[in-house]
């Protein structure tokens, strides 16, 4: 009775530590590597060069005329596979005058903002549902804490905004939430009461995500 009794204690406290580890698990930082870095599946490590580690995406971008639509240019690990395991990658936003990025987060990583042209407007909100915005100038940086919903406007009225954006992730992973509430399926009547609103107004507002034929 007594052994059947400490095993079931155990077992407890085995699947108690396991819950408990799980959620740390989740919102962890990249997995350390034991390498100095990851050699795709299928590469002969013995004819990696230079070129390997050279991401070229970019250029594009240095020549490229004033931006009509917003546009992010990524350097992340799907785009750049060198940066497996190294725990960072860039972006490039381009927003032309009056666009905005959406509110959205970044669930595996905190955004470190680098304003080169323009003048932005930029905001998150925390846990307690505050927020933070500042009005920034070419040459400012700002920090977007990890996995909070946050937004970036550009608020001139006719000059457009680069911004360069790292991420201590190499795949920090993006959702947006107007598509991710209004256009991945979620039933109108709950969304309507989410929203303390009718089912009429959330189908208007799906239909702006709508696909264009």
């Amino acid at each position: 009775f007594f052994s059947a009794v400490a095993l079931t204690v155990k077992q407890r406290f085995f699947l108690t530590i396991l819950v408990l580890a799980f959620p740390l698990s989740a919102i962890s930082g990249d997995p350390d590597i034991i390498s100095d870095f990851v050699i795709p599946m299928g590469v002969n490590n013995t004819l990696l060069d230079g070129n390997f580690f050279t991401y070229t995406g970019m250029r594009p971008l240095i020549n490229s005329d004033p931006p009509t639509n917003f546009t992010v240019t990524k350097a992340a690990m799907a785009e750049f596979p060198a940066l497996n395991g190294q725990s960072v990658s860039y972006a490039v936003l381009q927003n032309p005058a009056g666009s905005v990025n959406p509110p959205h987060t970044h669930p595996r990583a905190t955004e470190l903002l680098f304003l080169t042209y323009g003048v932005l407007e930029v905001g998150f909100v925390d846990t307690t549902n505050k927020l933070f915005t500042q009005r920034l100038q070419a040459g400012d940086i700002f920090a977007f804490p990890k996995g909070l919903v946050h937004y970036q406007f550009n608020c001139a009225e006719n000059d457009f905004v680069v911004a360069v954006s790292a991420f201590g992730s190499a795949a920090a992973g993006t959702v947006s939430v107007p598509s991710t509430v209004l256009a991945t399926g979620i039933d109108d009547e709950i969304l309507a009461k989410s929203f303390k609103t009718d089912v009429y107004t959330i189908q208007k507002l799906k239909a702006g995500f709508a696909p264009k034929a």
